[in-house]
C-alpha cells in the first residue's frame, strides 16, 4: 500500500495531520515535522512575547493543549482513511511533542528576543529538539506502551510523553546549571 494514499478525505485533517506538508518530506518525515513544529512554535512566541506574562503562559499552554486534541482527531481520521495504524506522514504528533519539549525554554527565548542574546535560548531549544527526537525514536517504557492505544490516541500520546520526558530533562539541566552558577533556560 502506498505511504501517502490519494483518498477523498477531510482536507483539514490531512493538512493538520501531515504538519501542513512537513510530514511528506523525505527522508525522516518525523524529523522534518519536528523541525516545522519548532519553527511554528518560535513564530508563535515571537508574535505573542510582548503580552503580559500570565496571558502569554495561558495562550501558549492552551494552544499546546488544543494541539493535543486536534492531533488525536486529525491523526485518527487520516490513519483510518489511509488504512494504516501510524503512518510516517502523520507528524502532528511530533508537533505536540516538540511544543511540550520546548515549553521549558519559553522564557529564555523571550529574553533572547528582547535582549538579542541567543546563546542560551539556542542551546535550550536545540537540546529540546534532540532530546525529543531521541525519546520519540527510542520509545523507552512507558512511551512505547502508549503507542498501543487505539487510533489517534496512540499516535499522539506516545509523542506527547516523549516531549514531556525531553522537557523534564531540560528543566533538570536548567536547575543543575543554576546550582552551578550558569543559566541554560
Amino acid at each position: 500500500m502506498s505511504e501517502t494514499p490519494n483518498l477523498s478525505a477531510h482536507r483539514w485533517a490531512w493538512s493538520v495531520a501531515t504538519g501542513f506538508g512537513s510530514g511528506r518530506l523525505k527522508p525522516a518525515p518525523g524529523t522534518w515535522g519536528s523541525l516545522a513544529a519548532w519553527i511554528a512554535w518560535l513564530g508563535l512566541v515571537f508574535s505573542i512575547h510582548q503580552i503580559p506574562r500570565t496571558a502569554f503562559e495561558c495562550i501558549l499552554g492552551l494552544l499546546t493543549l488544543l494541539m493535543v486534541f486536534v492531533s488525536v482527531i486529525s491523526s485518527d481520521i487520516v490513519a483510518r482513511q489511509a488504512n494504516l495504524q501510524d503512518p510516517g506522514f502523520i507528524v502532528i504528533d511530533e508537533w505536540v511533542g516538540m511544543w511540550l519539549a520546548l515549553w521549558p525554554t519559553r522564557h529564555t527565548v523571550i529574553n533572547a528576543i528582547n535582549n538579542g542574546i541567543w546563546k542560551y535560548a539556542l542551546v535550550g531549544m536545540l537540546a529540546a529538539f534532540l532530546l525529543f527526537r531521541l525519546f520519540d525514536i527510542w520509545k523507552p517504557w512507558p512511551i512505547h506502551k502508549l503507542e498501543s492505544l487505539p487510533g489517534g490516541w496512540g499516535i499522539t500520546l506516545d509523542d506527547a510523553l516523549a516531549g514531556i520526558f525531553a522537557g523534564a530533562l531540560i528543566y533538570c539541566a536548567a536547575i543543575s546549571c543554576m546550582l552551578m552558577g550558569c543559566k541554560l533556560v
